[in-house]
């Protein structure tokens, strides 16, 4: 079935949009991950909109929603003033609200500034509350400088130049090796549409992959202070403010069993790619282990328990799109966490 997508002028940003379900009691926001676009959740909606009525939004510098320049000093909130501003304007004051990898922790971030309006959360392959990259031990411990192996200076150098170059085979190479679990693959009508909603993105030192400033110390890069990587720092991207918030929504913690994007052994951080040989002139366990973003994100979720918060951790078949690969473990989760 096709959707019409919206668009929506706010007090922010035009945001692009998708609806479906109107009228259903439950409201449900689903926010994507980085590289994509609300089309990524389009293959699910013929379900959802059953149940909920849904509303799947391009995040700034994504699909078809305006691009403006992302301030990485804020941490996520850009992305979380402009969710406010789309609420404000759809007139939605209490909803449950989805986060996908990056849109997890830009979720995590709306419940710190606008935690009344969430009913129940749920993370799918979050990245880690203490960053992508540039940290040592489950507790997030960042390497020094803070920022070091994290932000715009360790982007996928494959990504970017296929952004650059329009080149649609090296998309298409990275999202499956990277994205699904072999062999899964989408359809190739959904293949397509992935790729153009990954070659969307806007490109550029504000934008993605974001700046970079040059260190002394492996693996040489530390965090710029403009663009989408350099939100997800150690630096600036620590969502610690989340353990505190009241009042406490339960959250659902969705994760694949072999997701190589967020992982304890990720493909795309610097320490782990050192460990396997991809990078040189790694310094060794001691200096710079792989970062544990799984044995974090459960630490974290285990302090948020300690401090009076509900979580459920569910691990299902699939990689770091793991709803799609495994959708009716996913519906029947999500439909019996937000119906309790």
């Amino acid at each position: 079935m096709d959707y019409i997508q919206n668009v929506i002028e706010t007090e922010r940003i035009k945001t692009a949009y998708y609806r479906a379900g109107e009228g259903n009691k439950q409201k449900l926001l689903v926010l994507h991950g980085n590289i994509s676009s609300s089309v990524f959740f389009m293959p699910l909606v013929p379900y959802l909109e059953k149940k909920y009525d849904i509303v799947v939004p391009d995040l700034r510098c994504f699909g078809n929603s305006e691009a403006k320049p992302i301030d990485a000093r804020r941490g996520y909130r850009d992305w979380s003033d402009d969710i406010y501003a789309l609420c404000k304007a759809l007139g939605w004051k209490k909803f449950n609200l989805l986060g996908w990898s990056m849109g997890g922790d830009i979720a995590m971030q709306f419940v710190v500034d606008h935690g009344d309006m969430v009913k129940k959360l749920v993370l799918v392959a979050p990245g880690s509350p203490y960053g992508f990259g540039g940290t040592k031990d489950e507790k997030g411990t960042p390497h020094y400088p803070i920022g070091l192996g994290s932000g715009g200076g360790t982007a996928n150098p494959m990504l970017t130049v296929a952004g650059q170059m329009k080149n649609d085979f090296i998309v298409k190479d990275v999202l499956n090796k990277y994205l699904f679990k072999a062999p899964f693959r989408m359809s190739k009508e959904w293949e397509e549409r992935f790729i153009d909603a990954a070659s969307s993105m806007k490109l550029g030192a504000e934008y993605y992959p974001g700046g970079f400033q040059m260190s002394w110390k492996w693996p040489y890069v530390v965090a710029g202070d403009t663009g989408i990587l350099n939100t997800m720092s150690p630096k600036y991207g620590n969502l610690n403010a989340f353990l505190d918030v009241d009042p406490k929504p339960p959250v659902l913690w969705i994760r694949g069993d072999d997701d190589q994007i967020v992982s304890d052994h990720s493909m795309m951080e610097l320490g782990n790619l050192g460990r396997i040989g991809m990078v040189p002139g790694w310094p060794g366990e001691r200096i710079y282990p792989p970062q544990p973003m799984v044995k974090q994100t459960r630490y974290f979720l285990e302090q948020y328990k300690e401090k009076g918060g509900v979580y459920i951790e569910l691990e299902i078949p699939g990689g770091h799109v793991c709803i799609l690969e495994s959708p009716i473990h996913f519906i029947s989760a999500l439909d019996a966490f937000v119906s309790k």
